[in-house]
């Protein structure tokens, strides 16, 4: 079982910064997939950035340039530096995990509110 413990989130101008960072599995093995994905309100959830335990990592199209993502180790914490916030970030941000730690079934934290006012 993996249980991943999130923090960070908030409130926040636009065009201000906020960090979220998730706390893991032991490791990640290379085919393991760690990250976060957010849901807006009245929206499907949808991928913001996730890596591989090989180091692949996956940006969404709509945070790159704003948004950094990296991973720390050996504990394994992975870590979103959210940076030039818009309206439209506002959503509930899910950690994630896929990998042998859940015999690769998805596994999601409990969810942290990003709101961002103008």
């Amino acid at each position: 079982q993996v249980i991943l413990v999130e923090s960070g989130g908030g409130s926040v101008q636009s065009g201000g910064s906020l960090r979220l960072s998730c706390q893991g599995p032991s490791r990640l093995f290379k085919s393991d997939t760690m990250g976060w994905y957010r849901q807006p309100p009245g929206m499907q959830r949808e991928l913001v950035a996730t890596t591989t335990g090989g180091g692949q990592i996956t940006l969404a199209e709509t945070v790159k340039g704003r948004f950094t993502f990296s991973r720390d180790a050996p504990e394994v914490t992975v870590n979103l530096q959210m940076n030039n916030l818009k309206a439209e970030d506002s959503a509930v941000y899910y950690c994630y995990y896929r990998g042998f730690g859940t015999g690769f079934r998805d596994a999601w934290g409990q969810g942290t509110q990003v709101t961002v006012f103008s």
